[in-house]
């Protein structure tokens, strides 16, 4: 077996260990001078620095090394890190350690003496496998920081990098190393040297072995020491293929859980954690202890975290032993399945993920030397530090990702384009961006992936050179985890045509998929935009060639992107920039209906396309589609007549000016025009009575007028930016009005509210706009602003004492960072109102993926809805608070249903990780009550109506009779207030009433029942129910079917039957009770009589009465047992009220619901309980109880026993559930249809 199936088999089965401190146990053994200089080393040129280089130890006490590994080993350890942290040429230069040879050596002892250990411990215990991780620290230089005054200098280069972690993985493998872990990863530069070394190593000379990666966050800002947010990291080291990847070092467990998590949503792989014993406290300590860490350790195990737990700085034998016990018989976080269609994800300081709600991504091409005269006279001038304003621009304006380019003649690209990528390093503002690296020259563009922390684009590789080439390219971009644009370009030249752009593509794409290892998503297809319009017919049609190019590509290649550069289309037109520009956005309007996703474009120079003059955007029209042989002409023709280059004049662009004051905010908005609009809003706001309307009012109509040109492809994520900004300067004018209208008494707030955007983005106006309208209604509202992590939204909640969280974000990644904050507000026990927000944010998303997290979270639609809402949360009257969020909770349960009944692509876990994450009731606190008869009846026989008439829950009989109050009248008896249905709800009340009257004293009803408990314990799914309590004969078997649809909220647990009760196993006595009751008996007489004299009314309500009668029936003896006859909570005091709201310990779930959804499961409680024979309650052939008005279910006692829901079950369980029973698949398939999340009907 190799190592990863080894590990991957452990994983399967729990969390693994990983060691604690070397550095710590080294220093506690207080080693004199000698034990580190040795006989070897005295005379050494630099001896007096020898005593404090632990790597050293290695060679001169290995024992030391090895009692160390043995202590961590005798804790719990799995796996132990080598005494390598600083075994590499960069670190080993403080002590002229250096040289090659003597560093190769340091590893190779190191890993031997590691091994040496894990192999005694697993001799020890065959069945618990230890293994040697190969530690490569993070060098003490790095190559993305600037040193010194020059932000273009560099400690170390990347060369010099990748040589160091060279030696050092050698000698760790040659020493027995089973696992290379690169750790304490602050600089990410720095880590893809070590990835490129560990890449190339694994192609030329060493068998792989599992890698792990673990980065470490500086600070709680939740960046790396060289600037990148966890998301971005991930991304830029996704290409090591790690088996495991996570977080050390920096912080303690309680700050490192919002990271953890961010790490735990992002990754496919495997999860790690180890974290410092907190922050050092001052006198050579930590501040956590053991057992603090432990309980934090244990949380993230309960959180379904983590899969590999550890402990770094600080942390000892003693932590690692606690570590272990805190997480043993909890299981690892499930390793998720690949997505479906996965994501293109680049990276700068920050990640941008491609998803549909992006649109088209605009590259900036301004900072290009063959795109922009002035950026290349910046650079010939050596002004570079000036050109950077010049990448700023392109930010500013909405760019998402920079194109660099150096490729000039008087140039020396390789050094332009290395100096250029260091001073962007140190720029924040245009670092967050991705990079892409574009020159014809591939030696450039290694230079500059050697420059970059970031996972950036190559632009470009093609077929142009042959195969062989394009393989080799290939193989270093990947090595550099960088994708890949390719340009469509074989030997026989650039593709022009639809069919040759696919024939192009197709053959390139097999090449990187099949033999550069490339993922679908990271490959990019430049389609080549060439110009039309150039006089010449055979380039007319050019740019439908492109559009039909991206339709056929992205049918037989759906996971690619596609790009181009799009400024080409227009090149027969320079100096001409409206009809240039007007072209550009056109042509973009078709080419991303067609599947282009990005394109090289000045992200500030693209008009909407309703705004382009009518007879101007006819003529582009047909140049774009070749509709019209003789477009070329005119489109000369309209330049000579509207002028060179000319933008609209003075007085036609002011045109705009003189209409209504409303449209005239509009066209502000929608044009990004912000030089009129305080004049303008101050207009707007003398016809108000109040300055809030003019934003609810045409401010906001403007805005949606924004939404929908964006939403249908006519207007870009830049011309959006510009309208937000004037947005902003347009709320920031009427700010000062609502602030004086306000009462300054802190005392009179109605409320706080805390509001903030989400990590990762930027975008505020919307949120800005729910804080002056709330503030406006008298609540004290605390904007945090931007980019704002969990801990700090829920930190300043709790400081605050707020009222409610309302987060906000524009950005898809947003909704993954909501769900964060809403896990984060549940583990840390807040009850305060969580509000959902922001253009990407929706009803169905918040139901669905955010609400199941905590509750209440409501999605509220735009900023006028927020006040209403808000009122409703923070209303006074309990009741009616309750009543509202009832009504919110139904509302998303609705949208929950409707959702996954109509989701084909269902997600379920595999059976096996199902069981492993079962329900784990305890038993060290309660233990199982005898009930009063066992493996016996008890029958009761014409129980008393009115004594079953006082359990009655009348809001279902309403339900009959479809009538249902709205909030806040719903439920009975509010239904009586609504001013809708109020007055029929309460007749129909009052007639059943009477009826009940009559039933009871005419004895027209009987009602008859019978309960029984047995000697059971559950194995697996399945309840095994013993003859008596000497418990070796079983006598009948409840069938138990498992939740296997994806939880959203992790940790989550996939419940069956069987997990209700005590295990086989655990050798504890339990039980299981069940009863069948009806009050049917007399109901058809009765029914048929008033059908008879043509009452179909009083025949409904008969039918009516005698179910809610049943099922009171079913509630009375519920009480009886849990008091009485099982008598587990003998003291229970519990008016109907709270009964009805299941406020009692215990269950009684019923066959053929949602618990079980297997009608045949009652004829087991039919035979045990001989039911037809003790009550008349009879099963039909199709398993239905007769008389109609009946119940039946089981009983479970268990204080923590809930109801639950099995849902959709796959293919797998049910033809193992079919076997357990001994029946045919096809048979079983008909017992519960609506719960197969497949069709069984369809071919294998």
């Amino acid at each position: 077996m190799s190592r990863f199936q080894q590990l991957e088999q452990i994983l399967s089965e729990r969390i693994m260990i990983i060691d604690g401190a070397m550095g710590t146990e080294i220093q506690k053994r207080e080693l004199p001078p000698e034990a580190f200089i040795g006989e070897e080393f005295k005379d050494h040129v630099a001896v007096e620095n020898l005593p404090g280089n632990n790597e050293l130890l290695n060679i001169t006490r290995p024992d030391v090394i090895y009692e160390i590994h043995k202590d961590y080993l005798e804790a719990g350890a799995d796996i132990v890190e080598t005494n390598t942290f600083n075994a590499n040429g960069v670190s080993q230069s403080d002590y002229e350690m250096n040289d090659d040879d003597l560093v190769y050596r340091m590893n190779k002892c190191a890993a031997e003496n590691a091994k040496k250990a894990c192999d005694e411990f697993t001799s020890r215990d065959p069945t618990k496998p230890r293994f040697v991780a190969g530690a490569l620290g993070p060098l003490n230089v790095t190559s993305s920081l600037a040193v010194g005054d020059d932000p273009s200098s560099r400690g170390i280069d990347f060369d010099d990098v990748v040589h160091a972690y060279t030696v050092q993985i050698r000698g760790l493998l040659d020493g027995g190393a089973d696992i290379i872990l690169i750790e304490t990863i602050f600089d990410t530069l720095n880590h893809k040297g070590a990835i490129y070394a560990v890449k190339t190593l694994f192609e030329e000379e060493y068998e792989e072995v599992p890698v792990m990666i673990s980065g470490t966050i500086i600070g709680e800002g939740g960046r790396t020491l060289s600037g990148q947010t966890t998301e971005a990291f991930l991304a830029s080291g996704k290409h090591a293929d790690a088996f495991c990847v996570g977080l050390n070092c920096a912080l303690g467990a309680d700050k490192m859980r919002p990271f953890l998590e961010r790490t735990a949503d992002w990754t496919s792989s495997y999860v790690s954690v180890y974290p410092n014993a907190g922050l050092p406290d001052g006198f050579g300590g930590f501040e956590e202890t053991a057992e603090e860490m432990a309980e934090k350790i244990k949380e993230y195990a309960l959180s379904g975290l983590v899969n590999i737990v550890g402990g770094c700085c600080g942390t000892e034998p003693e932590h690692i032993a606690l570590f272990a016990k805190a997480v043993e018989g909890i299981p690892g976080r499930p390793k998720p399945e690949p997505p479906a269609q996965p994501k293109l994800v680049l990276s700068g300081f920050e990640d941008l993920v491609f998803t549909k709600q992006l649109n088209f991504v605009n590259v900036g091409e301004r900072c290009n030397v063959t795109g922009s005269k002035r950026f290349a006279n910046l650079i010939k001038k050596n002004r570079y530090k000036t050109a950077l304003s010049v990448c700023l621009k392109q930010v500013e304006d909405g760019a998402q990702i920079l194109d660099i380019n150096m490729d000039e003649g008087m140039l020396d690209a390789n050094a332009a384009m290395i100096k250029f990528l260091r001073l962007i390093g140190s720029e924040p503002e245009i670092s967050r961006l991705p990079l892409m690296i574009d020159s014809s020259n591939f030696d450039v563009i290694v230079d500059g992936l050697k420059q970059t922390q970031g996972k950036c684009i190559v632009n470009s590789i093609s077929l142009k050179d042959g195969e062989e080439e394009f393989i080799r390219k290939a193989k270093i971009v990947r090595k550099f985890g960088a994708a890949v644009l390719v340009m469509a370009f074989d030997e026989e030249g650039q593709a022009t045509t639809a069919e040759h752009k696919l024939e192009c593509c197709q053959k390139s794409y097999d090449i990187l998929t099949k033999k550069a290892n490339f993922s679908p998503e990271d490959i990019i297809f430049d389609l080549n935009i060439f110009p039309i319009a150039t006089g010449l017919e055979e380039h007319n049609n050019y740019a439908v060639e492109f559009i039909e190019g991206c339709k056929l590509v992205k049918k037989h290649m759906p996971l690619v992107k596609i790009s181009g550069g799009v400024s080409n289309l227009s090149f027969s037109f320079r100096g001409q920039d409206v009809i240039r520009e007007a072209m550009h956005s056109v042509f973009l309007y078709h080419a991303i209906q067609a599947g282009m996703d990005m394109g090289i474009v000045n992200a500030g120079a693209l008009p909407i396309y309703d705004d382009i003059p009518k007879d101007l955007l006819e003529l582009v029209e047909s140049a774009i589609l070749n509709t019209d042989p003789d477009v070329t002409e005119k489109l000369l023709e309209y330049a000579r007549t509207h002028g060179k280059g000319k933008k609209k004049s003075s007085n036609e662009s002011l045109e705009w000016r003189e209409k209504p004051i409303n449209e005239r905010l509009s066209y502000a908005l929608v044009k990004g025009i912000d030089k009129y609009i305080e004049g303008d809003v101050e207009e707007c706001r003398q016809g108000f009575d109040h300055p809030l309307k003019v934003i609810e009012g045409p401010l906001m109509a403007g805005m949606d007028i924004v939404g929908q040109l964006f939403g249908s492809g006519k207007m870009f994520l830049p011309q959006v930016i510009k309208s937000a900004r004037v947005m902003k300067k347009a709320v920031s004018f009427l700010t000062p009005y609502l602030e004086a209208l306000k009462d300054g008494s802190e005392d009179s707030y109605a409320g706080t509210i805390v509001l903030a955007t989400v990590k990762g983005d930027v975008h505020d106006i919307g949120k800005n706009i729910v804080g002056v309208v709330l503030s406006c209604n008298n609540y004290r509202v605390i904007d945090l602003g931007v980019m704002c992590p969990s801990d700090v939204i829920i930190d300043r909640a709790v400081e605050e004492n707020a009222d409610v969280i309302g987060i906000s974000g524009l950005i898809t990644p947003s909704l993954n960072q909501m769900v964060n904050v809403a896990s984060e507000m549940e583990r840390r026990g807040l009850d305060i109102p969580l509000l959902i927000g922001g253009a990407t944010t929706s009803r169905i998303h918040t139901a669905v993926r955010i609400s199941p997290h905590y509750f209440p979270t409501i999605h509220v639609l735009d900023a006028s809805k927020s006040v209403v809402v808000v009122q409703n949360l923070l209303n006074e009257n309990e009741e009616v608070l309750g009543e509202y969020l009832d009504e919110i909770e139904e509302l998303y349960d609705d949208e929950r249903e409707a959702h996954y009944l109509k989701t084909s692509s269902r997600k379920f876990i595999s059976l096996e990780d199902a069981r492993k994450n079962k329900l784990n009731l305890s038993f060290d606190s309660y233990t199982p009550v005898t009930p009063s008869v066992v493996g016996e009846t008890i029958v009761f026989e014409n129980y008393p109506l009115e004594e079953i008439a006082k359990y009655i829950d009348w809001g279902p009989f309403l339900q009959v009779w479809n009538i249902r109050g709205k909030y806040p009248n719903r439920g009975y008896p509010k239904v009586f207030n609504d001013p809708d249905v109020g007055d029929e709800a309460r007749k129909v009340i009052d007639e059943g009433k009477a009826m009940l009257k009559t039933i009871i004293e005419n004895k027209s009803l009987t009602a008859n029942g019978i309960i029984g408990f047995y000697p059971a314990n559950s194995v697996g799914d399945d309840i095994h129910i013993y003859e008596n309590e000497e418990r070796t004969t079983v006598i009948e078997t409840l069938y138990g079917l498992r939740q296997q649809e994806l939880k959203v909220k992790k940790g989550e647990s996939y419940v069956a039957l069987g997990d209700l009760i005590a295990p086989k196993e655990s050798e504890i006595a339990d039980y299981v009770g069940m009863f069948a009751v009806s009050t049917g008996f007399g109901e058809e007489e009765l029914v048929r009589g008033f059908k008879d004299n043509l009452d179909d009314y009083s025949a409904i309500m008969v039918n009516a009465i005698s179910d809610r009668l049943a099922e009171a029936f079913a509630e009375i003896l519920h009480v009886e047992v849990r008091k009485t006859h099982w008598g587990y909570a003998p003291d229970e005091v519990l008016d109907v009220e709270n009964l009805l709201k299941v406020q009692y310990d215990g269950i009684r779930p019923a066959m053929g619901y949602p618990t079980q959804p297997d009608h045949h499961e009652k004829s087991t409680v039919w035979r045990l309980m001989n039911v037809t024979e003790k009550t008349g309650i009879e099963l039909t052939d199709s398993f239905m109880m007769q008389p109609g008005s009946a119940v039946s279910g089981l009983y479970f006692a268990h204080p923590d026993s809930e109801y639950f829901a099995v849902g959709k079950l796959p293919k797998q369980q049910v033809e193992e559930y079919a076997a357990r029973k001994g029946l045919e698949l096809s048979e079983v398939e008909g017992y519960f249809p609506t719960n197969l999340g497949y069709d069984p009907n369809s071919a294998k």
